[in-house]
């Protein structure tokens, strides 16, 4: 079982699994989708800024603790499971904005296809902009489109994964263990791209749960 997490909170870059329990399978199911509906419809009914603010900013002030023992052992296709992803890729952005933004441009300058452009950074992507746009994604779960935040964070995650790929293949000579841990980034952001997708296919369908 891995180490619980304490704030302030160093979410390890690596670390895309869930936290792992031994509490009742159903109940904790149960939680995760009420709370992740009954916090998505008071905040949407009534897109407050400043309630919108602290909720973008939860994970700053309080960890990551809470959310992972609500909904990180969600469905990746269910509305926990999406939220969790967003915090999830929210906190790794901010953790290493530098190399995170350095894997983004590099992903734009080597990805043929329009995820640049769904995405939504500027161009160059820098560490301001990339944790600006972390920020932004989250905040259009609570306050835009639903399904298109997912898809900015789909895009994102693809731009990402090619930019650690590409730069995976550089390294392989010189730092094969690097080179290894980028290709494993590489997949997981594939892997969460997939996944945001599915999610946001499903909310246009009124089928996520």
């Amino acid at each position: 079982m891995p180490d619980r997490f304490h704030k302030p909170t160093l979410f390890p870059g690596g670390m895309f699994e869930a936290f792992l329990g031994g509490e009742d399978p159903a109940q904790i199911s149960r939680v995760a989708h009420e709370t992740a509906r009954a916090l998505l419809a008071r905040v949407r009914e009534n897109p407050d800024s400043e309630i919108v603010d602290r909720l973008v900013a939860y994970t700053d002030q309080h960890g990551i603790d809470a959310i992972a023992e609500l909904w990180s052992r969600s469905n990746a296709k269910s509305l926990p499971g999406a939220l969790w992803r967003i915090y999830l890729l929210r906190l790794l952005i901010r953790q290493d904005a530098e190399g995170t933004a350095y894997l983004y441009q590099r992903g734009s300058e080597v990805l043929s296809s329009i995820d640049t452009v769904v995405a939504g950074a500027p161009n160059p992507t820098g560490p301001a902009e990339i944790t600006a746009l972390a920020d932004t994604i989250l905040r259009g779960l609570f306050e835009g489109d639903f399904a298109v935040a997912l898809d900015r964070a789909a895009a994102f995650c693809r731009v990402a994964a090619a930019g650690a790929a590409s730069v995976a293949d550089d390294r392989d000579t010189l730092d094969s263990d690097r080179a290894s841990e980028l290709t494993t980034r590489a997949l997981r952001f594939t892997r969460f791209a997939e996944e945001l997708t599915a999610c946001a296919r499903l909310w246009r369908s009124d089928s996520l749960d």
